[in-house]
């Protein structure tokens, strides 16, 4: 087999600083509060004591216009809210969706207040993404007793009223979490449209933990590959398989950068303006590339660098590097210990889920799909609203 020996930094096209969004879409991610109903024992935003440090929005909507009208102007402009728990400031929601009509909406909730909100709002929403963590016993670990059942309950309630999809979207930090909590989920199509999972970025890959997540990916992969007259819809498996027929669909959407979109067209408002790539690091001053006030917006800081060994990886082509975060923590920062017990297990895994895949011979599968079929697996709308990698 060959080895690549490019680096990441390399092996991607240079891009301009003249317009800090890469391309010609743009995901405008707005933290209505940093305020939140729920205590997950996992929360990114617990790093640098983000959350709660901000519940009251310092920047007006006209505000907000003036900074799309200069900065995002022509560009194709999808808003995620984001909090904290966004639905815990309503209001700003409904503002910005009054505003600005014409642009498309998504929400990432933990789901607890969805039945709160107007039918009008849930008719506007093109995803909903729902956090939670599997099954009853697993989410409610993490997040408090009767919260899996709550969820559940207000996903039945709105059916029928939301505009596009819902995804469940899992962190997947439990090593005990099995494939029936997952499979379950993914076979809700009454109240769940796809399931996504992120590994977990904590340490919690000691010991047998990578063997037993492993035993779960393959009877994933299994299912996946199970059947050509349906799409199984696990979105980090359909998005791998998707990467691999397709290479360049990898890529196109964003200019050859990293998949976590935080290098080319991602951009996060703080409730007080202040603007950074990845919502993970929202308490690192140099990681700030914009302000709503005061009307600028620069470059992404997060950018591959030859610190970082992707181009070596035999995942590269289909992986792009995956979290930013992640590898700028790893390996520009020099973290050893993040390094050695978060970042490396998660590579492990992506790279142990791209074997698997080719283990079914994805193109010979690809092949078999009847034409609905394949246009579900390569041009799902999903895709602009997930990371893809897991």
């Amino acid at each position: 087999m060959t080895v690549r020996t490019l680096d990441i930094a390399s092996a991607v096209a240079p891009v301009s600083d003249a317009d800090p969004v890469v391309g010609g879409r743009v995901e405008l991610q707005l933290l209505t509060t940093l305020k939140c109903n729920l205590k997950c024992t996992y929360c990114s935003l617990g790093v640098g004591e983000v959350l709660g440090s901000q519940t009251e929005i310092e920047y007006d909507i006209d505000q907000l216009a003036a900074f799309v009208d200069t900065h995002l102007r022509g560009k194709e402009i999808y808003v995620t809210f984001y909090g904290g728990e966004p639905t815990l400031n309503r209001g700003m929601m409904e503002t910005v969706m009054r505003r600005f009509p014409e642009f498309r909406f998504q929400l990432q909730t933990n789901g607890t207040l969805l039945d709160a909100l107007p039918d009008w709002v849930l008719a506007k929403l093109s995803n909903i993404l729902v956090s939670i963590d599997g099954g009853e016993a697993t989410t409610d670990r993490y997040r408090g007793r009767g919260i899996w059942r709550q969820v559940i309950r207000n996903l039945d309630e709105i059916q029928g009223k939301v505009g596009g999809t819902i995804t469940a979207r899992i962190t997947w930090g439990n090593p005990e979490t099995t494939f029936e909590e997952l499979d379950d989920l993914a076979s809700r199509p009454d109240a769940i449209d796809y399931v996504y999972w992120q590994f977990v970025a904590d340490e919690m890959y000691a010991q047998d933990s990578l063997d037993r997540r492993k035993a779960v990916l393959t009877r994933l992969i299994d299912k996946f590959f199970a059947s050509t007259d349906r799409l199984y819809p696990v979105l980090p498996i359909m998005g791998m398989v998707r990467n691999k027929v397709l290479p360049n669909r990898a890529k196109e959407l964003y200019a050859g950068l990293t998949q976590c979109r935080v290098s080319s067209h991602l951009i996060n408002v703080m409730p007080n303006g202040q603007i950074y790539p990845c919502p993970d690091m929202m308490y690192v001053p140099d990681m700030q590339m914009g302000e709503v006030q005061g009307n600028w917006l620069k470059r992404s800081p997060l950018q591959p660098t030859s610190a970082m060994p992707c181009g070596t990886c035999e995942a590269f082509a289909w992986c792009r590097g995956n979290c930013m975060k992640n590898l700028w923590l790893g390996y520009v920062k020099n973290d050893r210990r993040y390094r050695a017990h978060v970042v490396e297990p998660i590579c492990a895994l992506i790279r142990f889920m791209g074997r698997e895949i080719d283990r079914r011979e994805p193109h010979a599968w690809f092949a078999d799909l009847p034409i609905p079929v394949r246009q579900a697996l390569v041009n799902a709308e999903v895709y602009d609203y997930v990371e893809i990698m897991p």
